[in-house]
This record gives structure tokens, sequence and C-alpha cells, in this order.
């Protein structure tokens, strides 16, 4: 089969394509492996909301969940048995793109438990204990970009573990994000790790800064304020980007580089357009940078690849550009620095909700077995 023109196009200038959906029906269709070789997908998130949907909305998995039940385990021990076995086999479906790739793509997110979130002690054991029980080299950990999250994202790498930061918002808190990768790295440099196998993307989310934002510009209502709306989410990741080659062109990192070490990608989350008025690509086409990863729910990829149209690619004077959109929100009224804290503390509230939730769909099954 080949590869859709338009995704192709997005490859060829960076753009490293993630599907941000797993489930066991998704693999047992072929689905998951159409889209590898017809839209350039070559690595796949999940969070705790899709193992929710995936488990809850299937009765694939009730076999597994009576078994399991059967051999004792809890309600927990059954949901990390589900999501594991799933992560661990897309894993094993994207081993070629993994080994093609040099380690940077074909790679599978599995997030720790989202309850942990301002735990770090916790976070890293849980951290060390997914990457082991799913034992592939290409899973990447999920580790929120919480005050907590960020001392266990710089021990797990300092592990060796490759790392998917996930729930960064604001720029001051990807610098921190950077800094983290960084220290993880001098620590395994130190430990006499193999740099060129620790990998890490950083996840800027984006749709919701601006589902956040315009609500707070039509709540000002003054013609400047709503001449903004849609602009924020574009220019706080452009941003981030400028961020991001300042720190991978540091002598800090070229002196990691010079052992072998990788820089940290930028990955564009919650690429999904909530707004209607807005062209269903823009978080695609506005987003195009090299290296990067985009992350896209399947609505969104059938978009771009029906009708992308790529801007040109980011650069710093992009970046710098950007910098203006943010001081204008500011100047309109909009306090940027409440609006990041607000959309951190509700990611997190929206991922424990849907553990909960899965948790509980699960502890229906695993009564129902031992009936």
């Amino acid at each position: 089969m080949a590869q859709n023109t338009n995704t192709q196009t997005l490859s060829d200038a960076g753009v490293s394509i993630w599907l941000d959906d797993l489930s066991r029906g998704r693999m047992d269709s072929g689905s998951l492996q159409e889209l590898i070789d017809t839209r350039n997908i070559v690595g796949v998130t999940t969070n705790p909301s899709i193992f929710q949907a995936a488990i809850s909305g299937s009765d694939e998995y009730d076999e597994d969940i009576a078994r399991l039940t059967g051999e004792g385990k809890d309600v927990e021990g059954v949901v990390e048995v589900l999501t594991t076995d799933d992560v661990r086999r897309a894993a094993d479906l994207f081993a070629d793109v993994h080994k093609g790739s040099h380690g940077f793509d074909g790679r599978v997110s599995i997030e720790v438990d989202p309850r942990l979130a301002h735990e770090t002690e916790k976070t890293i054991a849980q951290a060390k204990h997914l990457f082991e029980t799913v034992g592939r080299e290409n899973v990447m950990i999920k580790i929120p970009a919480t005050e907590a999250g960020l001392p266990a994202i710089t021990a797990a790498i300092a592990e060796g573990i490759s790392v998917n930061v996930t729930l960064i918002f604001s720029i001051e808190r990807y610098l921190a994000v950077m800094d983290a990768y960084l220290a993880g790295l001098e620590q395994a440099a130190k430990a006499g790790k193999d740099l060129s196998t620790i990998h890490s993307v950083a996840s800027f989310f984006v749709s919701r800064v601006d589902s956040e934002i315009d609500g707070r510009l039509e709540t000002l209502d003054s013609a400047d304020a709503l001449a903004l709306r849609g602009q924020a989410g574009v220019a706080n990741a452009q941003v981030a980007f400028g961020k991001y080659l300042d720190v991978f062109g540091s002598e800090r990192f070229e002196a990691l580089r010079a052992k072998g070490a990788n820089v940290q990608r930028p990955l564009w989350a919650s690429t999904g357009v909530k707004n209607p008025d807005y062209p269903d690509t823009l978080y695609v086409d506005s987003l195009v940078a090299d290296p990067s990863v985009n992350t896209m729910p399947e609505k969104t990829l059938e978009a771009a690849a029906d009708h992308s149209a790529p801007k040109a690619p980011l650069n710093a004077e992009i970046a710098t550009a950007a910098e203006s959109v943010l001081e204008r929100l500011s100047e309109a009224g909009v306090d940027l620095a409440d609006v990041f804290a607000l959309l951190e503390r509700e990611g997190v509230e929206k991922f424990e909700k849907a553990w909960n939730e899965l948790l509980a769909t699960v502890s229906e099954s695993v009564e129902s077995a031992r009936a």
C-alpha cells in the first residue's frame, strides 16, 4: 500500500505522526497496521481516557478479565495487565519502525497512574515498574510535567528509561522540562549508561489553550481581545519551538550530544480542533517543525490526509514573532499564568477521572466474573 501524499509531505518535513489512540480492536482488525502503511503513522500515544474508552466500550477484554480474576488479580492488577498487554503488542507492531528510525520513532507511550501526579517517589517507582512490565525498548513512559513530576523525569532518564513528558502548557514549565531531561542525561552519563538509547519527547498541549483563552477573550469583549481568538494555542507552541532551538543548540547539550545524547523532541498534543469555526488541520499545518512529533486523533489524521496544507516550517524568526501574540494577549487582560495553572490542574483531574471510571468499569466485570 502507498502512503498518503499529504501525510508523506508532513513526514518529509520532519514531522513524526503518532496516533493518539490504541485499542485491542484497532489491532485485531488491522486498522492500526493500515494506518502505518497508508498514513505514515510511526508511533502511538495512550492516556487514561483512551484506555477507559477502549476497555469500557468493548467486550473484547471480557475473557481476559474473567481469566485474570480467576487467577486472583484485584481490579488494579487486572487493569495493569490489560493496558500493558496492549502497549506491548503495539510496541511489537512498531518494532521495525523503531529499528529503522534508530529509536526515534516506533514508540508506544503508557502513562503512570494519574493519581500519582503530585507524588515524586511513587511516580519514579511506577515508571520503573511499567518499563519493566512492558519489557520493550520502544516503550515510552508518560510522566506529567507537574512540579512533582520534574524530578521524576530526571530520575527516569538517569535510569535509562525513555520518557514522554505530558501535560505541558506554559513556556516556563517547558523550560523546566528540558532542564529535567538534560539533568537526567548528565546523571546517566556519570553512571556510564549509553546515552544513545535514551529518548524523550515533551508533549506541549495546543487546543486546550485556545479553548480556555478564547473563552476569556470573549468575556473581555473588546475588539482587540476578540481579534486574538484562535491564535494563542499555535503561538504558544511556536514560542516553545524557539526555546527548543535555544536549549538544544546550547553548549550544555552539545557536551551531551558528543557522548551520544539525543534531543528531546517537542510533541504537539491535543491537536484535535475543538472550535468548529477553525480549520480542522489548524494544529497540523501551523506546527510543522523539524524535528517534531504531532500526535493526532484519527479524525484529525484523516483531515490531514485529505486536505493538509502545511505552512512554512517553524524557525527562530517565527518563534520570535509568536512572542508578540502572547504579549498582546497579556495586554488585552488575559492572565496567562492563571490559564496555564488551571489547564494543568484540569488535565490531571480529567485523567484521574478517566482512570477512576476505568477502575469502576473493570470492577463491575470482576464482580460479575466472581459471581
